[in-house]
């Protein structure tokens, strides 16, 4: 589907995520840190160093794509982390990077090292690779409860034009998690969608009242974090949003 078919809702089956140019998205994103990143990976670097994570932890990064910096977040934390991604390319691209991830991911590493537990960590790319499993799967078909820790950047609303499907992807994820465990996500507010080299990608426009409303009934101790994006990474959306908590204890 082509930005042109865009102006009526189209769920995510209709994308063909198996051909998503992981090599470009990750140039064009992650070459080095931006401030935005920067922004971001110091507010989940705070969190988790804080949120008493059970020692030997499980974690997850749901949608993971090309993008490194989330699990790098849970790395101190964790005995396994299971990356859990739909897109054949990005599964093909996650599993040369975990096995030993390019040098620009060191000054990501560089963001959280300033900081105790990442601090002690002397090798996070042998860690990584030590650790990581990557898995092809939907967001829409996570086991529920199994996870002690979790990730999900800028997944939730980068999927569909959808705004039912963006609930159910924010509530499969949470909903993957052991009650009580903490989670980080990101979000694009307001984007109108995005290319990937020559070809569109879906996005559905929320902003932090339609993430806040959309967390409640999963999620406890939310905190939501608007970041200043300066220099936009591309056209069409207003900025971002970090959000972190807990997954929600049955009542």
């Amino acid at each position: 589907m082509n930005r042109l078919d865009a102006t009526t809702p189209a769920g995510n089956d209709q994308f063909d995520w198996d051909h998503f140019d992981s090599e470009a998205y990750s140039d064009h994103n992650y070459r080095s840190v931006r401030d935005d990143d920067r922004q971001i990976m110091e507010i989940v670097r705070d969190f988790f160093a804080t949120a008493g994570v059970p020692e030997g932890a499980r974690g997850v990064d749901v949608g993971a794509g090309a993008n490194l910096y989330p699990s790098l977040a849970m790395l101190p934390f964790c005995a396994h982390i299971d990356f859990w991604e739909y897109s054949a390319s990005n599964v093909a691209w996650l599993t040369r990077q975990t096995a030993s991830f390019d040098p620009n991911w060191d000054e990501f590493w560089d963001v959280y090292r300033s900081r105790s537990p990442y601090a002690e960590l002397a090798d996070p790319r042998r860690a990584l690779a030590e650790l990581a499993e990557v898995r092809q799967g939907s967001i829409f078909d996570l086991p529920a409860a199994r996870w002690d820790l979790g990730t999900m950047f800028f997944v939730a609303c980068s999927l569909s034009t959808d705004l039912a499907e963006f609930q159910r992807a924010v509530h499969a994820f949470v909903g993957a998690l052991a009650p009580g465990a903490p989670f980080a996500s990101a979000f694009m507010a307001k984007s109108q969608g995005y290319y990937v080299a020559d070809n569109w990608f879906p996005a559905v426009a929320v902003d932090e009242a339609e993430v806040a409303r959309t967390l409640a009934p999963v999620a406890t101790d939310v905190r939501l974090t608007p970041i200043e994006i300066g220099d936009p990474i591309r056209d069409g959306y207003s900025g971002m949003i970090v959000a972190t908590g807990r997954a929600r204890r049955p009542d």
